[in-house]
């Protein structure tokens, strides 16, 4: 009983950190349609937080046609298939004991 409130908070905490790395790219997205400041705090967190993933993905998959990139919708779609996977894996084991 106890372990499955566990495995039902580790699935909570992990949507909960998927959701928000999502909103965070979107938001690194939604910035770069504008001139910010690289100076600025949030847009150096938003830089870091997604520069590791992004650029990785820009050098497997060069999905810049006509000067728009296309890599953060493609990690949105993959960010959202596996917090969807993970949860109901995670459900799953919970409700199993």
């Amino acid at each position: 009983m106890i372990l499955r409130e566990i495995v039902l908070a580790v699935a909570q905490v992990v949507d909960l950190a998927f959701s928000i790395y999502i909103f965070i790219v979107i938001a690194r997205a939604l910035i770069s349609w504008v001139n910010p400041d690289p100076y600025n705090p949030i847009v150096r967190f938003l830089h870091n937080a997604t520069d590791p993933v992004l650029s990785r993905m820009q050098r497997v998959l060069p999905l810049s046609f006509g000067g728009i990139d296309f890599t953060p919708i493609v990690l949105l779609v993959g960010l959202s298939f596996v917090q969807r996977i993970l949860k109901a894996l995670l459900l799953q084991l919970a409700y199993s004991f």
